[in-house]
C-alpha cells in the first residue's frame, strides 16, 4: 500500500463526510429515509421544477447521490462517484441559482460546494487509505478521472437544457390556450 501520509488522512476525512452527506441526501430521495419525501414526493417536486419525467428524473438524482455518496466514502471508483455527485449538485446548483448565493437565501452556495468538492475529488484521487487503492486503481485510472470529470458539464447541460425546453413549452402552450389554462401533465 505504500506509506500513508497526512495527505490521504486529509482523503479519507473528506471523502468520507462528503459521501455519507450525499448517501443521506439520495436515500431521503429514493427511499424517505432522514425525514425525507421518498421517491413518489420527490418525483412530484422534480416534475413541478419542469425536470420530465420527474420520476426518472429523481431516480437519477436519488441514485446518483447514494450510490456516489458510497462509491466516495468507500473510494471505490472514485471517479464515476465523483462524477455522479459533481452532476447532481451541479444540476441543482443551477436551480438554486436565480436565489443567489448564500444558502440561507435558497442560493446556490451548498449545491455549488459540494459539486466542486466531488470534483476536487476526482481531479486528485482517493488516496492511499481506499479501496481504489486495495485494487491497484483498476476503477480509478488517470483517463477515467478526466472522462468523468469532462462528462460532468457535458451531462449537466443536457439536463439543464431538457428541462429549460420543457418549461419554455409549457409557457408557449399556456400563453396560447389564454389565462386560466391548466396547468400540470403526467410523468
Amino acid at each position: 500500500m505504500g506509506r500513508v501520509s497526512p495527505d490521504d488522512v486529509t482523503a479519507l476525512v473528506f471523502r468520507t463526510g462528503l459521501g455519507a452527506t450525499l448517501f443521506a441526501h439520495g436515500t431521503q430521495k429514493l427511499l424517505g429515509w432522514f425525514n425525507g419525501g421518498g421517491l413518489e414526493a420527490t418525483a412530484d417536486g422534480f416534475h413541478s421544477m419542469g425536470y420530465r419525467p420527474g420520476r426518472q428524473k429523481a431516480a437519477v438524482a436519488g441514485l446518483s447521490e447514494s450510490a456516489g455518496g458510497v462509491a466516495l466514502v468507500l473510494g471505490l471508483a472514485t471517479p464515476a462517484g465523483g462524477a455522479a455527485v459533481a452532476g447532481a449538485m451541479s444540476v441543482a446548483a443551477e436551480l438554486h441559482a436565480p436565489n443567489g448565493f448564500f444558502n440561507t437565501e435558497g442560493g446556490l452556495e451548498y449545491p455549488a460546494l459540494i459539486a466542486l468538492g466531488a470534483a476536487a475529488l476526482v481531479g486528485r484521487g482517493p488516496g492511499r487509505l481506499s479501496l481504489d487503492e486495495l485494487t491497484g486503481h483498476a476503477l480509478d485510472r488517470p483517463w477515467m478521472r478526466m472522462v468523468a470529470l469532462a462528462s460532468v458539464p457535458v451531462a449537466v447541460g443536457a439536463v439543464v437544457a431538457a428541462k429549460q425546453r420543457t418549461l419554455a413549452q409549457e409557457a408557449a402552450g399556456n400563453d396560447a390556450a389564454g389565462p386560466g389554462a391548466a396547468e400540470g401533465g403526467t410523468d
